[in-house]
């Protein structure tokens, strides 16, 4: 066929609109639809045919036995058939450049799809395997920019068998021009194909009113397949990649078998889509008819004086509700509530229980969520400047933040965040440090305490059915932050109670499982609630009161005392700003030496943490004030002040605390032991008097249960073995034992001090005086293995505190060496042990002379 006879095709099969048909109505397209289930029928003979005689088509290429080249333009969602005519823009450099030497030429150039749309200039391997050899009809340039807007006519498919680089960033290619020569035994099937296509396409045309009979008829005319569905395709709305399918597929069946599959598809979504606008065209009458009686009902209201009548306020809340994305289930329950409120009347007590809750239900965020703030540097900062120490609490929390930032990279929402348990001695940081997170996020801080709690609906919230019915904790917090990705703080979680309300601890045990919390359910609320993307965060000053089942699903943090050197420091660079700021003093009015700072932390507070040594400050800064205030002859703008350690009694009295010391001298049946207390680590001294007796052994010092026992072990320890440490093997017939521990009034327990009482009570009945440099701790077995024990770091600083020299230590415990700061290992002489006889050899001195 010559280009004139194509373009008088063209303009065949879109007539001028004057002369074209109207399309049909609705009930013809009905009728039409229904040659459909035929077409189909004969369609399946057609392919099982195919499939029981093996039939394909062998596609030649062109008898030149040298490959033609030509300038390739990549098109970008855009696809050319053969004897289709198209036009389209070109600003790509490259494609401009393609299109320079096609003119330059003979007008022609190839035009195949880019496969990866995401390439700004698709790579070689990005450009479909078959492109379409096109003519440039007709030309023009762009005004304002580097374009031209170009119209081609396309010729034939043609296999790409190179492509190649040219220096100006274009593309040439050498192609093969792909012919259908289809074998005589398929002629057949051609030609069943093609009056199903044409039949198919006059349906299409009708059910969706895309085009005129007329095209039909003038279709009827054209007896090439490949011709046909390559005009077809041209008026029929494809995708993309339907397109490209068209385009590459060599096989002239297989393209008109999946064309009229494609065309069956589009007539029935056509009569479904007519189903459907006849059912919204009779909702559209009945919501016309309700629409006219509610203006006439809101008429009414106006003449009555309501401000909002029940129909407005209903639908009010219903616009809420469609702009919200609840599951079919949730939508369906809230929308039955709005319909239960309207018909309620204005002054009925249970309108207003129903418009609280829904009240609540659209002030939640549902989806809505800050932008996390991740950057690390940024974060390390902010956690420097507001806490002073703590390297590996801090480490933690950016490896966190590290893999949170990780999997907001990698679009991976399978990662679910750690439930964070900060356990450590009032005053450590616990509470600020967790502000700290939320603010280096940029995430709403919620602070909750859950110190005293007993009642599981302070968790699930209760029940609507019961009066004066709440939401619990957890959904206030979330409707206070305003989005669902909050950091909320449990604060106190190893203070929860239980009673006959129920267990809030059990009802913790869904929400802080990142299994479960997905789909949280209160109470109140009674719909499901997203609680995964809230970062929790839980402090405790211990964990022997939380449940195994909670304490599992947690991950601890310890946060132990701090130093006397920490404290220092942190009260120059935070506390002590701070209580100026708030006390009303100028910066630098009132300065205080390293000396002063160290005397509070030694006489007046006794604690692991820093809170009662901030109350010693703002003592210190309202008892200046006061005296400055009263000195009638000094201004305001006095000289600046220093305050040395001197100087503390003036503002705080006598000293408060009083730490134990090592005593000056070695003495029979005196050890120092070391103990952890909630306020950090101490010195313990245990004495041992032997007398003659029964063997009877007595113990004072209010000592617990498992001290008592370790007393035991370690008498029973030195008794079995008196022949080996030089002792009278009747000495346990013949001796009495009293161990006692000072400051009886304080409760003691604990296993760690069996090394120290079986030293104290070798020395006793050997008479050898225990060095009184060397505190030790340690739990003692039977066999006298030393076993480890916990709470060192605390231990050690105690005992340099108090000026021991050497510390004796389970050597299990050398792993927790690397938590003890530098300060402290420095001035003291460090011995592992695991067993007892190395304990007294390192302990124990020689007996004096005058005892020998």
């Amino acid at each position: 066929m010559t280009e004139q006879d194509q373009a008088n095709t063209l303009s065949e099969l879109n007539p001028d609109p004057e002369e074209t048909s109207s399309v049909p109505e609705p009930e013809e397209a009905k009728v039409l639809l229904s040659d459909q289930d035929q077409i189909q029928d004969d369609y399946k003979d057609i392919e099982q045919e195919m499939k029981q005689e093996d039939l394909q088509l062998q596609l030649t290429e062109t008898a030149s036995t040298t490959a033609e080249r030509a300038p390739l333009l990549p098109l970008y969602e855009l696809v050319v058939l053969p004897a289709m005519s198209s036009s389209f823009e070109v600003a790509r450099p490259g494609s401009v450049e393609a299109l320079k030497q096609a003119m330059d030429s003979d007008l022609t150039l190839l035009l195949a799809p880019q496969l990866d749309l995401t390439a700004e200039w698709p790579a070689p391997d990005q450009i479909a395997p078959v492109a379409c050899l096109a003519k440039v009809t007709e030309l023009l340039e762009v005004k304002n920019r580097p374009a031209y807007r170009v119209k081609v006519e396309g010729l034939s498919r043609a296999r790409l068998t190179g492509i190649q680089i040219q220096a100006e960033a274009g593309y040439t290619a050498t192609y093969q021009i792909l012919k259908d020569q289809p074998e005589a035994a398929t002629n057949l099937e051609q030609e069943a194909l093609r009056r199903h296509l044409t039949d198919a396409f006059r349906q299409y045309i009708i059910a969706t009113g895309r085009g005129s009979v007329e095209v039909v008829n003038s279709l009827r005319q054209i007896k090439s397949g490949e011709k046909l569905t390559d005009l077809i395709c041209s008026n029929v709305d494809l995708s993309y990649s339907d397109q490209i399918d068209q385009l590459t597929e060599v096989s002239l069946l297989k393209r008109m078998l999946k064309l009229l599959q494609k065309l069956q598809t589009e007539i029935a979504i056509a009569g479904m889509e007519h189903d459907i606008e006849e059912k919204v065209k009779q909702k559209l009458d009945q919501y016309q008819r309700e629409y006219y009686l509610r203006e006439q009902l809101k008429v009414i209201h106006d003449e009555l004086g309501d401000e909002e009548s029940s129909e407005e306020e209903s639908q009010r809340y219903l616009d809420q509700l469609n702009k919200l994305p609840f599951d079919a289930k949730d939508h369906d329950y809230l929308e039955k509530e709005i319909r239960r409120l309207a018909k309620y009347p204005p002054n009925f007590p249970e309108a207003a229980v129903a418009r609280s809750y829904l009240d609540l239900v659209f002030e939640l965020p549902w989806g809505k969520c800050s932008r996390d703030k991740l950057n690390l540097s940024a974060c390390r900062k902010q956690l420097d400047r507001d806490h002073y120490g703590l390297q590996k609490i801090k480490e933690r929390i950016l490896e966190y933040l590290a893999v949170m930032k990780r999997q907001k990279q990698l679009h991976d929402d399978s990662y679910k965040a750690p439930i964070l348990c900060l356990v450590g001695p009032p005053g450590v940081g616990k509470t600020s440090i967790a502000q700290s997170i939320a603010l280096a996020l940029g995430r709403s801080y919620i602070r909750m305490s859950l110190g005293g709690v007993k009642d599981e609906a302070e968790i699930r919230g209760h029940r609507r059915t019961y009066i004066g019915a709440m939401p619990g904790r957890i959904i206030q917090a979330i409707k206070r932050a305003g989005t669902d990705n909050p950091l909320i703080l449990m604060d106190e979680i190893d203070k929860l109670g239980s009673d006959y309300r129920g267990d809030p601890a059990s009802a913790l045990l869904e929400v802080l499982d990142p299994e479960q919390n997905r789909s949280f359910r209160d109470h109140y609320l009674e719909l499901t609630y997203d609680l995964s993307q809230v970062l929790f965060v839980t402090t405790a000053n211990t964990t022997e009161t939380i449940p195994d089942a909670l304490l599992d699903r947690m991950e601890l943090i310890e946060l132990s005392g701090y130093t006397e050197e920490e404290k220092t420091e942190i009260a120059r660079l935070h506390l002590w700003p701070k209580q100026q700021k708030q006390n009303g003093l100028a910066p630098g009015e009132l300065r205080l030496s390293k000396s002063a700072i160290k005397g509070m932390i030694e006489d007046y507070t006794r604690e692991a943490g820093v809170r009662q040594l901030e109350q010693q400050l703002a003592r210190i800064a309202r008892r200046w004030l006061l005296k400055k205030e009263e000195q009638s002859d000094a201004p305001a703008t006095a000289k600046k002040t220093l305050l040395q350690r001197r100087d503390l009694t003036r503002y705080l009295g006598k000293s408060r605390y009083h730490y134990d010391q090592v005593d000056t001298a070695d003495i029979v049946g005196l050890a120092n032991g070391l103990a952890w207390t909630v306020n950090g680590g101490d010195m313990l001294n245990i004495e041992v008097s032997a007398v003659k007796g029964s063997g009877k052994l007595q113990l004072t010092g209010q000592l617990g249960d498992v001290m008592q026992e370790s007393a035991k072990v370690a008498l029973s320890y030195v008794r079995g073995h008196a022949a080996e440490l030089g002792l009278d093997t009747s000495c346990s017939e013949k001796t009495d034992i009293h161990i006692h521990v000072p400051e009886g009034a304080i409760p003691k327990d604990g296993p760690s001090a069996g090394i120290t009482l079986a030293v104290a009570s070798l020395s006793a009945l050997s008479g050898r005086p225990v060095k009184h440099q060397v505190a030790m701790t340690g739990e003692l077995t039977i066999r006298g293995r030393v076993l480890p024990i916990g709470g060192l770091k605390e231990k050690m600083i105690a005992a340099q505190r108090a000026g021991a020299k050497m510390v004796i230590f389970p050597k299990q415990n050398e792993a927790d060496l690397d938590d003890i700061p530098a300060s402290v290992k420095d001035k003291l002489q460090l011995c592992p042990i695991s067993d007892a006889r190395e304990a007294f050899e390192l302990a124990l001195a020689a007996v004096p002379a005058d005892r020998s």
